[in-house]
């Protein structure tokens, strides 16, 4: 079972999400909260005690009373290696997506998507992958008009490099690119590289260094306009 901690200051908008979350026979609710402050605090509650089902995966709002959701979504992912922070907000603008990202979310959902669609970006988030509504995604794209948010572009090249040399990821990083890309999390990625997962995390920072990006995201856009 999946344990689900639902975080938005509307009752209303919670009660939904509970009973949607729970048509999923994988899926429970282990809690809710009505502000990033209660968030924080039941997530810490959490990883000391012994319930059948641990938490795993945050549904987070962005726009509450006290505590926002980014500053809680931080709080979280720095103090929970475990956790999955997942945004559902009605926002979808670039600004908003680009900060839930670089604070640690592993996904951007918008609540009038599809409600299967919001079952399933609980599980895949679960899974280690990055559930983005497509309209949140297209915002980290390149616009062709100019508008939109272009994606982090690759290092110059040197003047001096020859036609085909390797690209700025190369060997074990270029695998663990590779990887993140198709959306696995560090354990995931360290499973079947048979490294360590800090030795994953340290990998995974020389690439954003390299390539120029913040976030996991956007780092799966780099490797896949550049054929990683």
């Amino acid at each position: 079972m999946i344990g689900v901690l639902v975080v938005d200051d509307h009752p209303l908008v919670r009660a939904g999400l509970r009973a949607l979350v729970e048509t999923a026979d994988d899926l429970v609710v282990v809690g809710e909260a009505a502000s990033g402050e209660d968030a924080v605090a039941f997530a810490a509650a959490d990883a000391d005690r012994a319930g059948p089902v641990p938490l795993a995966v945050v549904l987070m709002d962005l726009s509450m009373p006290g505590m926002g959701g980014l500053v809680a979504t931080r709080l979280l992912t720095e103090a929970h290696d475990h956790l999955h922070v997942v945004v559902l907000t009605s926002f979808p603008d670039p600004a908003s997506v680009q900060q839930a990202l670089a604070a640690g979310a592993v996904g951007y959902l918008l609540k009038d998507a599809d409600p299967a669609g919001v079952v399933a970006g609980v599980r895949a988030a679960a899974g280690g992958g990055a559930p983005l509504d497509p309209r949140a995604a297209r915002v980290l794209l390149p616009s062709r008009d100019g508008g939109g948010v272009a994606a982090s572009p690759a290092p110059p090249a040197s003047p001096t490099a020859a036609v085909g040399a390797p690209g700025p990821v190369s060997g074990r990083e270029a695998e663990v690119l590779r990887l993140l890309a198709r959306g696995l999390a560090n354990k995931q990625i360290a499973g079947q590289l048979g490294i360590s997962e800090r030795t994953v995390k340290a990998h995974v920072g020389s690439v954003f260094r390299r390539i120029g990006v913040a976030d996991r995201t956007s780092a799966a856009l780099w490797a896949r306009d550049h054929g990683y």
